[in-house]
């Protein structure tokens, strides 16, 4: 039994060891055609990517939080009161300035319309009739009349008076005579005082008929500005959002709650704040005047606004709790793709270095505050290299020791190698083009 087994193994022992060798064999034979060959159980050198470093002009940037806000945003409210009949917008839409929103009730308003026609009417009459003078006039002829009277009553006072004297006429009719003078006299006196009162009554009149007139064109006026108000109007131009009174709603100018808001999108104005020291270069002309530096606007997720902005205006006084000043900005924004709220960094060019050595951020490492890169030796190999780097310039560093023109340093891959591996690397391309 014990022979039986032996014989057993030996068979499959050999079977075994022919199986290894065929298996070689066919390996040999495969990697015989591979132009490169590689040792059993060796692995291929870890691919990298690399930059060639060479000095070059480069611009320096700071960077500074910010968010978007719209500087001009109205609240679109009623000025008359009124129930509403229509709402011609859809929220989010934009609108031009003078676009019709909403439209009240108008009956109540075209009725007072009619009303203070009438009544610019009827005043107009009155002045017509007041500037005529028919009193004045009448009191005029009255007073003619009396000094008519008033004329024959002294002649036939002076006709009598010798009569008398030579017993040709009776003295009673000279008697009666004066007394129809002094008659005369007082109706003439009553009808001098009686135009002066109707001249001035008249003038009064006048007066007021044209105050009336001229009230009832105020009148007119407000009428006709409340039948235009009752159609409310976008008073500018831009994105309008949701309505906040339905159509049926009541419509009231003491309202606390707005109709709807409308907000102006190109310029987008951005705020952001700065400390006091970057404020100071700014203005002290160390870099340019404040309104003359180039903006640029980086949204949430690495967007870039394509339009350059310009800083506008800076805020009176530094925030004693922050030690910053509120600085705001304008950009263009025709397309309307930022919208009020929305965060991200303003990039403000300050200077330029002259014949700099960069390298992208990520070919950086830091580990316990010592900055390092990894470098290709002419073998290929890979080699540990201390760095002192300087601002930032972009997505890259410049480095001010620890480089120099010439020398290849890894960018992708650097996780995967330690010094002294041999790697196999190729030229690093940037996906994006930097900003």
């Amino acid at each position: 039994m014990r022979y039986a087994l032996c014989v057993h193994d030996r068979c499959l022992g050999s079977f075994i060891l022919l199986s290894l060798l065929a298996s070689v064999i066919l390996l040999a034979g495969c990697g015989s055609s591979a132009q490169t060959m590689t040792p059993a159980g060796a692995l291929p050198p870890p691919p990298v990517s690399f930059i060639t470093v060479q000095t070059e002009d480069a611009p320096i940037y700071s960077e500074f939080a910010a968010q978007t806000y719209s500087r001009h945003q109205v609240e679109v409210r009623g000025r008359v009161e009124g129930y509403v009949e229509k709402w011609l917008f859809d929220p989010g839409q934009n609108v031009t300035a003078g676009q019709v929103l909403y439209i009240l009730d108008l009956r109540p308003y075209r009725a007072a319309l009619e009303q203070a026609g009438g009544n610019l009417k009827q005043a107009a009459a009155n002045q017509s009739f007041a500037q005529r003078q028919v009193a004045l006039l009448q009191a005029e002829a009255n007073l003619a009349a009396a000094q008519a009277q008033l004329v024959k009553a002294q002649q036939d006072v002076k006709r009598l008076r010798p009569l008398v004297v030579q017993d040709a006429a009776a003295q009673q009719d000279l008697d009666a005579a004066t007394a129809a003078l002094s008659a005369a006299e007082a109706t003439v006196r009553a009808n001098q005082a009686n135009v002066e009162q109707t001249r001035l009554s008249t003038a009064t009149q006048i007066d007021a008929a044209g105050g009336q007139v001229e009230t009832s064109r105020g009148a007119l006026h407000t009428a006709e500005l409340n039948l235009e108000y009752a159609t409310i109007r976008a008073p500018i131009s831009g994105r309008i959002g949701d309505t906040l009174v339905p159509v049926g709603g009541l419509v009231s100018p003491n309202s606390a709650q707005p109709l709807t808001t409308i907000v102006p999108l190109d310029p987008i104005w951005v705020r952001f704040q700065v400390s006091e020291a970057e404020f100071l270069d700014f203005v002290s002309g160390r870099h340019r005047t404040l309104n003359k530096l180039p903006v640029e606007l980086t949204l949430t997720g690495g967007r870039v606004l394509p339009h350059r902005g310009e800083i506008a205006d800076a805020l009176n006084q530094v925030d004693p709790k922050t030690g910053t000043l509120e600085l705001q900005a304008s950009f263009p924004n025709p397309d309307h793709i930022v919208l009020p709220g929305q965060f991200g960094h303003i990039r403000i060019r300050i200077s330029e270095r002259k014949g700099a050595i960069l390298v992208p951020q990520k070919a950086v490492q830091e580990i316990q505050n010592v900055q390092s890169v990894y470098t290709l030796s002419p073998a290929n190999q890979v080699q540990a290299r201390a760095v002192v780097t300087g601002d930032r310039a972009g997505d890259r560093w410049i480095i001010e020791q620890g480089l120099k023109p010439g020398d290849r340093v890894i960018v992708d891959g650097s996780m995967k190698v330690r010094p002294g591996m041999v790697v196999a690397p190729k030229a690093y391309t940037e996906s994006e083009p930097r900003g």
